[in-house]
C-alpha cells in the first residue's frame, strides 16, 4: 500500500467515524434520558399512589363520623319523644340537632384537613421527582370531594 492509499483509507475511516459518532451519541443520551425519565414517572406514580391511599382512609373516616352522627341523631330524637313534657321534648330535640351539627362540622373539618395535607404531601413528592411537564394529575384536583 501506497502512503497515498493509507492516507485516502484513513480519511474515509476517519469521515465514518465523525459522521457515526454523532448518530451514538445522540442515541446514548436519549436511552440514559428516557430511563431518567421513566423513573422518573414512575417516582409520581408512587406519590400518587400515596396521596390515594390517604384520601381513601380520610373518606372512609369522614362517611365513617357522618353515619355515626345520624345514628346518634336518630337515637337521641327517638329518645326525645319518649319525654311527657313539651319542654323536655323541646330540649332534647334541641340537644340532639346541636349534637349532630357539631358532629358533622368537626367530621368535615376533619376531611377536609387530611384531604388538603394528603394533597400538600403528594405535591412535595412529585416536585422532588422532577418528572417531565403532564406527568402529574394536579390539575384534576379540583373534581376532589369537598365534604361539604
Amino acid at each position: 500500500m501506497s502512503k497515498k492509499e493509507l492516507a485516502a483509507i484513513s480519511i474515509t475511516t476517519a469521515l465514518i467515524i465523525a459522521s457515526a459518532l454523532p448518530a451514538l451519541a445522540a442515541t446514548t443520551p436519549s436511552a440514559s434520558s428516557s430511563s431518567s425519565t421513566t423513573e422518573k414517572i414512575a417516582c409520581v406514580g408512587s406519590a400518587v399512589k400515596a396521596r390515594e391511599q390517604a384520601i381513601g382512609s380520610a373518606m372512609s373516616s369522614y362517611t365513617q363520623a357522618i353515619n355515626s352522627a345520624y345514628s346518634t341523631r336518630a337515637s337521641s330524637l327517638n329518645q326525645a319523644y319518649t319525654q311527657t313534657t313539651l319542654s323536655a321534648v323541646k330540649s332534647s330535640v334541641k340537644a340532639a340537632w346541636s349534637s349532630f351539627n357539631s358532629s358533622v362540622k368537626t367530621a368535615r373539618k376533619t376531611w377536609q384537613s387530611a384531604r388538603n395535607g394528603a394533597w400538600t404531601s403528594y405535591k412535595t413528592a412529585a416536585a422532588s421527582c422532577k418528572a417531565p411537564t403532564g406527568a402529574s394529575d394536579s390539575a384534576n384536583s379540583t373534581f376532589e370531594t369537598s365534604g361539604d
